[in-house]
């Protein structure tokens, strides 16, 4: 590729990141999980337009350190081969100067890759990387660098941020504040986590933009997938009814496909590039935990932000995916696991698992003004607590706020929007 068109690139990428580093952005949780001074490679990950980058320049800027920057998700560097970096690498000390750390931003756009991060780490450069597919970063960076990385997943913005981004204060208890919490939660509910949804006016065009962005250019492409329309209506079949049980065999008849391994594979690719999130069933028996999965989305701005959605009308499977997306984002890290229990028709929605030992069973209901609602809910807690002997139990509902106790265990009740921000 031409040097002077590289340069080009890079010389205007580093004026727009020098105004980036003088905006003020909501600090993420994630944040701190990011070594700038590890010899591992720094990877932040998650779904597109979730904050990454956002996110690293907050990271830079707090660090007081040299680094250069580099954004592969531009067209004038479209065309790089891997054999084409050190030239960028050059150029990039030309234009920075003396730098002992690199941010590389949407690095799978480029083949082979890991071959130069790889050089990059073993003479000492501190890498920072973003991108948007989990198959490609987690998988060929665990192959080809050896263990040499450090992985952290970002989730659009947590009820928390968004009250941030907001002003809204979530520490205090006045009235009126309970009021502007309450009301902040309802647009959430409605609108979801992305950042740039905040000031977006044309939410359903941001995100169908978002999504067929996705689908054609993360996935159809990167996979050679064959079959184009019905890979794009499956994935809104899903999106259309998350939270659901995925059926291999019911989406390969109900899609036309050459198999059910077809389907999973399309499920995978879904979840690789972090449209949906997985939640297997909690079981003694591997077998059954690896099989029986839910799908979740995740974020709830794709339930309804889309064209002909309708999953968006259930409230309650809006809070599920709320606190599902919320449970992934806080014990994800600390090596927590997540599951459903579903047994004799009795079901639980998550099953916080630290290794073999279950801290916490959680139910999610909307409204439990409804008596037989609510002896559900509490009948499927009771019966989890029996199977796993776990005792901390916890009912989160949209504005319920109590505490219940039924054949000797202790219940406690809370409204999502107060659980979300503690």
């Amino acid at each position: 590729m031409e040097e002077k068109l590289i340069e080009e690139a890079l010389a205007e990428q580093k004026e727009e990141f020098a105004l980036k580093l003088k905006t003020d952005f909501c600090k993420r949780r994630e944040e701190s999980l990011v070594d700038l001074n590890s010899s591992l490679a720094q990877v932040v990950i998650g779904v597109r337009r979730s904050g990454k980058s956002t996110m690293c320049t907050n990271i830079l800027k707090s660090g007081g350190i040299l680094f250069g920057y580099v954004n592969f998700d531009d067209e004038r560097l479209s065309n790089l081969k891997a054999e084409d970096l050190n030239l960028v690498l050059e150029t990039l000390y030309k234009i920075y100067g003396d730098f002992n750390h690199l941010f590389i931003d949407e690095i799978q756009n480029i083949s082979e890759w890991y071959l130069f991060v790889n050089r990059l780490i073993r003479q000492g450069m501190h890498i920072l990387i973003t991108g948007s597919n989990a198959k490609l970063l987690s998988g060929e960076l665990a192959t080809h660098l050896t263990g040499r990385h450090m992985q952290t997943e970002l989730f659009p913005f947590s009820f928390a941020e968004y009250c941030a981004c907001k002003k809204i204060n979530t520490n205090s208890t006045t009235t009126k504040n309970r009021a502007f919490l309450r009301a902040t939660f309802d647009d959430y509910l409605k609108d979801g986590g992305f950042p740039e949804l905040l000031t977006e006016k044309r939410k359903q065009t941001y995100i169908n933009s978002l999504v067929r962005n996705i689908l054609k250019n993360d996935i159809e492409k990167r996979y050679s997938i064959k079959y184009k329309a019905a890979f794009e209506q499956l994935a809104d079949h899903l999106l259309n009814n998350v939270p659901c049980a995925i059926n291999y065999a019911e989406l390969q008849n109900t899609f036309k496909l050459k198999s059910a391994h077809t389907a999973e594979n399309y499920v995978q690719y879904l979840k690789n590039a972090y449209l949906i999130q997985g939640l297997h069933k909690y079981s003694n028996k591997s077998k059954i935990r690896v099989r029986a999965e839910k799908a979740y989305p995740v974020d709830v701005a794709l339930m309804n932000n889309r064209e002909n959605a309708f999953a968006g009308e259930n409230l309650g499977w809006r809070l599920e995916s709320i606190v599902y997306i919320e449970l992934l984002r806080r014990y994800k890290p600390l090596e927590y696991d997540v599951y459903y229990y579903d047994e004799n028709r009795s079901e639980c929605d998550f099953i916080l698992c630290k290794g073999k030992s279950v801290e916490c069973l959680i139910q999610v209901s909307y409204d439990i003004a409804n008596s037989k609602t609510l002896r559900r809910e509490l009948n499927g807690l009771e019966n989890a607590s029996k199977a796993t002997g776990c005792k901390k139990l916890l009912l989160l509902t949209y504005a319920d706020e109590q505490q219940i106790e039924q054949n000797g265990l202790q219940i406690e009740v809370l409204p999502v929007w107060k659980w979300c921000v503690n």
